[in-house]
């Protein structure tokens, strides 16, 4: 088998490994991303990586394209034709608040109210048709909506997930008539009984669909000009990934996939480690984020709102963001207060300290003045900006207003946003009812080792994991294709998994995840049922990923695991409520052979001692200048253990040590530290 490549592109960095299972070397390349045309980024990271792509059998990619369009509006114009009388539903959703407190806030619906057009069609909630579908009004919307500028159509009507057949005959009507194959079927996506998440799940998909797929084109077009001839896989946001030659059908399922596919190296890493109870602690350019691991099982929710009003109903790792990454801005606030966030440098111009132009200043400058980076490994432009030029910056914009000196400022700026970390920290921890001291924190990306101490310590959690495997384990996280289907029992059948008509409902979906996923895998594939359940009287639809290994399940211990899942999210006990099956999803997975850790710093690049590792002393701040020895991670000995204060440097990141912390080398190649346990 020739070499595997796994490129991540971030909102300020673009990420690459290039693995050689034959030999088990391990080549990395870090380049600034290219927001106007991100695959020029991906190009620019295959050319510093060295990569022979004519010798190389598969790129494993994780891109940002659809995340961002959805966060910044930045999407297609996008048509809905929906059921007569039910046009608004989109607008109307739960009717909830923007804010919990007064009446602020604002929500804009994925499509516009004059991009909405209805037509006559009903079925009725057990798939009975109330009024038949008029094909003639169909195809006048479609032409409505084309002349209005549409580039893509959602088919959204109200009761497809119990008959599905007017909403395929209406998509063939609109694709006779369409330019494109930008037709999304609303349960095509997500087959279950509320027509806000169905529709909203749709809309989201239809919009980010044309997006997706002309980048999709752009990548693959230049590496088959550069003479590559493998597989494109890309990554999905439930920590699996799809074939490039299909992840634009369903590019809903792409959003958020970049923090999926850490959550899933976090989860392999700490397996391997023997920590199997995880905060992992994502902090880009631009944001932070944050997910907790029990068990080393990957949360996965079919529950995940991307922001207000915005629920995408697909299975998605359920990861809780910050808007704290090494590019965020500080400043001080019009009342005399210190800020950070959300404001953002990004990539261009970014940091100051990257010498791309920027005025700003940011976490990463800060922590260059504090003598945590080391001003001639940043990745910047030829030449960079001096550590003078960025001191005199805070000294102006925040040491002055604040009464502080440069150094002083810069370290308040890294309190603050360690302050905003360990909430993402509680977030995801204590108000899910979890005690975060029973937690290891696995940092994994560029900027998150240098402040992983201080939001252990401020979040209240033991220790800390090892640096960044997630562009590593990327590279063999398995294909994963997800289907569900909507089956509502007044109380869990007798066999759940067993159930017949259930089997039955499911084998499309088996037969169709297993064709798109056997031809790039030579490993078995396994598809375990996962039940849905509600209480009667509820909304909310808690699963447990673990629920079943595709034996049968009697009723008595479904409901029991049920109940035991609802008691661990909502803390209440209903025992005069019976529960009820809504939906049963199926999983069809690919495994992949699994990447050896150990693998990552070759044998001979290692040094016998720590002494030997060193390669320069330099004052670092740590409530007061210390005199810290900085290592080289590829030369430190394995099984090292050191005390802090320390730096370890690698290519890709920077690991502070603080005083008094001790950390140790593991036969993975992880570095595992013990912050002391915070009170």
């Amino acid at each position: 088998m020739g070499q595997v490549v796994g490129c991540d592109v971030g909102g300020t960095f673009t990420d690459l490994v290039v693995l050689d299972p034959a030999s088990g070397a391990v080549r990395l390349a870090k380049v600034p991303s290219t927001p106007d045309n991100q695959a020029y980024g991906v190009l620019a990271a295959l050319d510093e990586g060295g990569v022979d792509l004519t010798a190389t059998d598969l790129i494993v990619h994780g891109t940002t394209t659809t995340t961002n369009a959805v966060l910044e509006r930045k999407l297609a114009r996008t048509g809905l034709i929906t059921t007569q009388g039910f046009r608004d539903v989109l607008e109307l959703g739960r009717r909830t608040r923007p804010q919990a407190y007064g009446m602020t806030g604002s929500f804009r619906p994925v499509i516009p109210r004059d991009l909405r057009i209805e037509v006559p069609e009903r079925m009725d909630a057990a798939g009975q048709v109330v009024v038949p579908l008029d094909d003639a009004a169909v195809a006048e919307a479609a032409r409505a909506l084309l002349e209005k500028g549409c580039v893509a159509v959602v088919v959204h009507f109200l009761h497809a997930y119990a008959n599905p057949e007017h909403e395929r005959r209406a998509a063939a009507i609109v694709q006779s008539l369409w330019p494109n194959d930008h037709i999304t079927m609303g349960h095509s996506l997500l087959s279950e009984s509320r027509e806000f998440e169905r529709g909203v799940t749709a809309a989201v998909n239809a919009s980010v669909q044309p997006l997706l797929q002309r980048y999709i084109a752009k990548l693959t077009g230049e590496l088959a000009a550069r003479g590559y001839g493998g597989e494109v896989l890309v990554m999905n946001g439930n920590g699996g990934m799809v074939s490039a030659a299909h992840v634009a059908r369903e590019a809903a399922k792409t959003v958020m996939s970049g923090p999926a596919s850490g959550v899933m190296a976090a989860a392999y890493t700490g397996r391997r480690a023997g920590v199997e109870n995880l905060i992992t602690y994502d902090m880009g350019g631009t944001s932070t984020d944050v997910a907790l691991i029990r068990g080393a099982e990957p949360p996965v929710s079919n529950e995940i709102e991307v922001e207000y009003a915005m629920p995408i109903h697909v299975p998605m790792v359920d990861v809780r963001t910050v808007g704290a990454g090494g590019g965020s801005i500080a400043r001080v606030n019009a009342a005399g207060l210190l800020e950070v966030g959300p404001e953002n440098a990004g990539a261009s111009p970014g940091p100051i300290c990257y010498g791309r132009g920027g005025t700003q200043p940011t976490i990463s400058d800060a922590n260059l003045i504090l003598g945590r980076l080391n001003p001639a490994k940043l990745k910047s432009v030829e030449g960079g900006v001096g550590l003078k030029d960025v001191q005199a910056v805070f000294a102006e914009r925040l040491g002055r207003p604040l009464g502080l000196d440069a150094h002083q400022a810069a370290d308040a700026v890294i309190r603050l946003a360690n302050i905003r970390m360990a909430g993402a920290i509680r977030m995801v921890s204590v108000s899910l009812g979890q005690d975060p001291r029973d937690f290891a924190l696995s940092p994994w990306r560029g900027r998150t080792p240098a402040c992983h101490g201080a939001g252990a310590r401020t979040g209240n959690s033991p220790g800390s994991g090892a640096g960044t495997t997630g562009h590593h384990q990327r590279a063999r996280l398995p294909c994963r294709r997800y289907q569900a289907r909507f089956r509502h029992h007044a109380e869990p059948p007798a066999r759940c998994a067993g159930h017949g008509r259930t089997r039955r409902r499911l084998r499309p979906s088996d037969r169709r995840g297993r064709g798109a996923d056997r031809s790039r895998n030579g490993r078995d594939s396994r598809n375990p049922p996962d039940p849905f359940g509600r209480y009667a009287v509820h909304r909310s639809d808690p699963s447990d990923p673990r629920a079943t290994d595709g034996t049968e399940i009697g009723r008595d211990a479904l409901r029991a695991r049920f109940e035991a899942v609802y008691f661990r999210r909502f803390r209440v006990e209903l025992a005069e409520i019976r529960a009820a099956v809504v939906n049963v999803n199926t999983s069809v997975i690919g495994a992949r052979a699994a990447i050896d850790l150990s693998t990552l710093i070759a044998p001979e690049d290692r040094r016998a001692t720590l002494a030997e590792a060193e390669t320069v002393r330099r004052p670092v701040w740590f409530d007061g200048w210390h005199d810290t020895p900085v290592y080289w991670r590829d030369h430190l000995p394995a099984g090292f253990t050191l005390t802090g204060p320390a730096i370890v440097e690698q290519m890709d990141t920077t690991v502070v040590i603080g005083p008094g912390e001790v950390a140790r080398g593991d036969g993975e190649g992880n570095i595992l530290i013990d912050v002391g346990g915070a009170a």
